[in-house]
């Protein structure tokens, strides 16, 4: 009896060990401690965390911890200050940094969600288009004493283009630093106007120096203020240097009556997220298309580094080496991933590489020293016959390792409808278009751009598990239809982004009319998926029969669109980026059905899915502060006001019970 009894108990016990599994274990003692110092994770954008206490057998048990209101809606209601809640936050001991749509920068408690402080710059106010900020830089002075005022900087940048340092304990500017804590951008750029030209994504500080590129409101005229990316004195904020992305030799413009430098008009800008290698003192800038962006034909010597990787002198601007992914770009290809810094597999060994994916779904990996391809990248023909005034690069660069990761046809015969009818009308429709492949150039009859001008790969970037040679990206896949028009035929239309869109083009023959492909239905005109989450392996193992591609699966569903019980997981357009854990975890948001997800980075298969309350296009953080603590991942909730997102002002945490 006594021996029934026993066992009796052991059973149960057993029993109830596992239901508290099931029911959720509380975090794992011990295990990685680790950060997310900058906006990519880490100064080379791997976007990739050490951390292992949540891992495929647990990530069902994610539940919120706490939620942070920032009370910064960029919802574009009234056709006014539209926008998005773009940030990825950073960590600087047990503070998270990050800032809202309107610039306004916030500190919280990254255990508690508690605010800490904020600071308004007060940006300019009332543009019906563009608000965001997607993040800031940190920077310690190791000359400061520990404690002492600014010894601790947060760098942020502002859309009405104004560099700030601020104290990271209290918010407050650092009053040496330019004029009382800010740098003046618009300085040496001319002509500029209201909101034409700012910064949305963070400023990176390597060394003792502080750079920032900007965004530049393009399409809008010839020959807009130019893309200068400039070097900063992290302490005084007085210029270092200055990169003027025009080609080699050309003359510099002289300086302007108070002896400040002028920067030449209508370059390429850097918009979005440059990395750094500190050991090296290199900054790696992705470069934009020269504006505007779909006719080519009047500019004048400033599309050397356009669409281009361009590798710097972190201490003095001094161009090391560029890869030009496009040539001639007529099709708002701008390079938009942050470059991705890894150590890659090639002929048995590890070469330190620079990741370039890009809007046409091409990655380019690079050697990081000189810029040469590790695999081969082959010149080849592309379409010719542009319209009249226009000139045409006869080969683009195409990478054979990986291969392009998108079909590069679209033809009448792809045409895909939910319907019959649908499905017809498509047909039609790209058949009476003119559609010779991914760099097909714009024309007046109208053209298939396949991928759009979200990409294949945009801002979201990629992340990389170097332990796995895995390369992990989403990627858009929805086409548009270019279509110039004479200048003298141009007639206003309502802006129905981004379904439909007229761009001026002022001092060109002609604006441009960008539309999304779809059917009567409203239905792209493309099957799906429309988005998906992709991972290759980058390495060159011999026994990689293959192909490069380990796993591609749709990211996201229908239900952001459709109504109950409508809803697909055919894979949706996006907006954000991925990030991967040690633990086999691969974190995204960015697609349209408020949901951040888990993915095992093995199969990709869907491990979890976390309701948002505002649509999540950003790119989340992984950290954890002791080895008593939880893990968290956290995400900007707050919408894309262009992507038809659900609003709001959220960030949101994570984290096992």
């Amino acid at each position: 009896m006594r021996t029934t009894l026993a066992a009796s108990r052991l059973a149960l016990g057993w029993l109830l060990g596992l239901g508290l599994i099931a029911c959720g274990a509380p975090p794992e003692p011990g295990g990685p401690v680790a950060g997310w110092a900058s906006y990519g994770g880490d100064a080379g954008g791997t976007r990739h965390s050490p951390l292992t206490q949540i891992h495929p057998g647990n990530v069902g048990d994610l539940e919120v911890a706490w939620t942070f209101h920032t009370g910064d809606v960029a919802d574009g209601r009234d056709g006014k200050e539209s926008g998005a809640f773009e940030a990825t936050p950073i960590l600087l001991g047990d503070t998270l940094y990050f800032c809202s749509p309107f610039d306004r920068v916030f500190a919280v408690d990254a255990e508690t969600g508690e605010e800490r402080w904020r600071h308004d710059p007060e940006v300019e106010r009332g543009a019906p288009w563009g608000y965001t900020c997607r993040g800031v830089a940190a920077w310690i002075d190791p000359r400061a004493e520990p404690g002492a005022t600014c010894s601790r900087r947060i760098f942020a940048a502002t859309m009405d283009a104004r560099l700030l340092a601020l104290d990271a304990d209290t918010g407050a500017r650092c009053t040496g630093f330019g004029e009382q804590g800010v740098v003046e951008l618009v300085a040496g750029l001319g002509d500029v106007e209201p909101l034409e030209y700012g910064v949305t994504s963070p400023p990176i500080a390597v060394g003792d120096v502080v750079a920032v590129g900007s965004k530049v409101r393009d399409n809008r005229r010839l020959a807009p203020p130019g893309g200068v990316v400039r070097g900063f004195d992290a302490r005084s904020g007085a210029l270092r240097w200055a990169f003027d992305p025009v080609a080699p030799g050309t003359p510099a413009l002289s300086p302007a009556p108070d002896g400040s430098p002028r920067f030449h008009r209508g370059t390429a800008n850097s918009w979005s997220i440059a990395s750094a290698d500190p050991e090296r003192d290199l900054l790696f800038v992705p470069m934009g298309a020269p504006s505007p962006d779909f006719f080519g034909g009047l500019r004048d010597g400033v599309g050397h580094y356009a669409n281009s990787t361009v590798a710097l002198r972190a201490s003095t601007g001094e161009v090391m080496w560029r890869f030009q992914t496009v040539h001639h770009d007529l099709w708002d290809y701008d390079v938009g991933s942050q470059p991705t810094l890894i150590d890659v597999e090639r002929d048995g060994r590890l070469r330190s590489a620079v990741v370039q994916p890009t809007k046409m779904a091409h990655v380019f990996v690079l050697d990081r020293e000189t810029g040469a391809p590790v695999w081969p990248v082959e010149e080849r023909p592309v379409p010719q016959g542009g319209a009249p005034g226009e000139t045409l690069s006869p080969t683009q660069p195409f990478p054979t390792h990986p291969p392009p990761l998108q079909p590069g046809v679209f033809g009448a015969g792809d045409a895909w409808g939910i319907t019959p009818f649908d499905r017809e009308a498509c047909r039609r429709r790209i058949a009476s278009l003119r559609s010779e492949g991914i760099f097909t150039p714009p024309s007046l009859g109208g053209s298939v751009q396949l991928p759009g001008v979200a990409g294949g790969a945009n801002w979201g970037s990629a992340s990389w598990d170097a332990s796995r040679q895995l390369l992990v990206l989403a990627l858009n896949r929805m086409p548009n239809v270019m279509t110039l028009i004479p200048r003298e035929e141009v007639v206003p239309i309502e802006r129905k982004s981004p379904m439909e869109i007229l761009f001026p083009q002022l001092g060109t023959p002609y604006a441009l009319r960008q539309q999304v492909l779809v059917s009567p239905l409203g239905v792209p005109c493309i099957a799906p998926p429309w988005g998906t989450l992709v991972a290759v392996d980058l390495s060159d193992r011999a026994d990689y029969s293959q192909g490069p591609v380990r796993w591609r699966t749709p990211l996201g569903t229908t239900s952001g669109m459709a109504p109950f019980p409508f809803h697909f997981d055919w894979g949706m357009p996006h907006m954000g980026g991925p990030i991967t854990t040690a633990s086999g975890l691969v974190f995204i948001a960015a697609a349209l059905d408020d949901s951040l997800r888990a993915f095992d980075i093995e199969t990709g298969e869907e491990l979890w899915r976390g309701s948002l309350p505002a649509g999540g296009q950003a790119t989340p953080i992984t950290y954890r502060l002791g080895e008593d603590r939880r893990q968290y991942v956290v995400i900007a909730a707050g919408g894309h006001a262009t992507l038809g997102t659900t609003p709001g002002d959220s960030l949101v945490a994570f984290a096992l019970p």
